[in-house]
């Protein structure tokens, strides 16, 4: 079962997808750094007059919503039907969704008007999305919806079924659906959540992943994952015990060294 994942990584280095993003200002050079760390090519573009040109010829393409303004929205809709009208994956990063009018507005506006491959979250932003009560803590999960993941599998399938697209989870223990199946992933550290941005990572993993098995969206999603919950676990090993910024370039470090054989080895997940 988990080869169909670790040979993900193979098909990435063999496929080099070039990953269109519009992220935020916080951490879009991390987020170009680990694309090119597990071996796909990043391209980090954000003004409206060119973004539906780059996604059409783009292998994916990943929209964060960390920092809004109505230019980058206005962006991620046209990008995202682009993308749309090309087969291109879309992966949707909806960060913060929940805590403000504006995100909320921009999130429904973007669901409503580009068709998701992925959307990856935390379980208070896709609860939110799920319309199901929620409360957030600014960009983060809320503690009280962090001691209630009993139900995560519940809501990602809900959600999954409601967009038609692939549904991730990400946190302590990653909860990834289609709708059918549900995976959980229980690789990982705690000290990733002590990093600002390990989250747009994991969605520019995703993009990545997807962008070399576009056919494959559960695959692509859960060996994202997966790498990144296996490279913490690796990172922490090497360098946690000397604080963030070491365990930061030891996280990318141990992406650019995913192999197939460390996932077969260190992948901690089951379906239910």
């Amino acid at each position: 079962m988990i080869e169909q994942y670790s040979n993900l990584i193979k098909l990435v280095c063999e496929k080099k997808p070039l990953v269109y993003h519009i992220t935020n200002y916080v951490t879009v050079n991390d987020c170009a750094n680990i694309t090119l760390a597990i071996g796909a090519s990043p391209i980090m573009a954000d003004a409206p007059e060119e973004s539906a040109d780059i996604a059409c010829v783009s292998s994916a393409l990943v929209l964060n919503m960390g920092t809004l303004n109505e230019s980058a929205i206005a962006s991620m809709v046209s990008s995202g039907k682009s993308a749309n009208g090309s087969c291109v994956p879309v992966v949707f990063d909806p960060v913060g969704a929940g805590f403000s009018a504006f995100r909320n507005k921009s999130a429904a506006r973007i669901l409503n008007e580009v068709k998701l491959s992925v959307l990856r979250g935390n379980i208070s932003e896709v609860r939110f999305l799920a319309g199901i009560q929620s409360e957030t803590k600014g960009v983060d999960a809320s503690e009280s919806d962090l001691q209630n993941t009993n139900d995560a599998a519940i809501v990602a399938k809900t959600l999954s079924l409601q967009l038609n697209c692939v549904v991730a989870i990400t946190g302590a223990v990653d909860v990834v659906s289609d709708g059918k199946k549900v995976i959980y992933i229980k690789n990982g550290h705690p000290m990733l959540s002590n990093l600002t941005g390990t989250g747009c990572m994991c969605s520019s993993l995703i993009g990545s992943f997807c962008g070399a098995a576009p056919d494959k969206l559960l695959e692509a999603t859960v060996a994202a994952l997966l790498t990144m919950g296996i490279a913490g676990e690796i990172a922490y090993d090497k360098a946690g015990i000397n604080g963030n910024g070491s365990f930061k370039v030891a996280l990318h470090d141990a992406v650019s060294c995913m192999s197939m054989d460390t996932l077969l080895e260190r992948a901690k997940l089951y379906e239910a």
